[in-house]
């Protein structure tokens, strides 16, 4: 299945809709969609996994880098994975614990929640 990116905005939130395999073939375009959105001045970003139901190591890489980019310009990431069940997007999830890196990331179950400035993230 090929990858999509849709873009919204949410209030101060920019929120990039991903749906497909997060993988050595499509990381390049979310990485590229991540950077030129910093460029465009946007410090507040939601990456929306639910719709992700593969993710390798390269997809973790941009994810890593999403949250090191988005740091360094004092910006804020977070993460839209279900935490458990069938659901597709619950795969990034495990993937993301599996290699320990999950704490890294402010994971919210849906895009409502992970825009409300007050919400706090689901813990790991």
């Amino acid at each position: 299945m090929a990858l999509k990116v849709n873009e919204s905005d949410q209030g101060a939130w920019t929120v990039l809709h991903i749906t497909g395999e997060l993988d050595i073939v499509t990381s390049p375009e979310v990485r590229q969609r991540v950077h030129d959105a910093v460029a465009e001045g946007q410090h507040a970003l939601v990456l929306d996994l639910s719709q992700v139901f593969f993710c390798d190591s390269s997809g973790v890489g941009v994810l890593i880098a999403s949250r090191r980019l988005l740091h360094s310009c004092r910006g804020s990431l977070r993460l839209i994975l279900p935490a458990r069940g069938s659901e597709e997007g619950s795969h990034v999830n495990r993937v993301l614990a599996a290699l320990g890196v999950r704490r890294l990331f402010e994971v919210f179950p849906d895009v409502p929640s992970a825009v409300d400035v007050d919400a706090q993230p689901l813990s790991a």
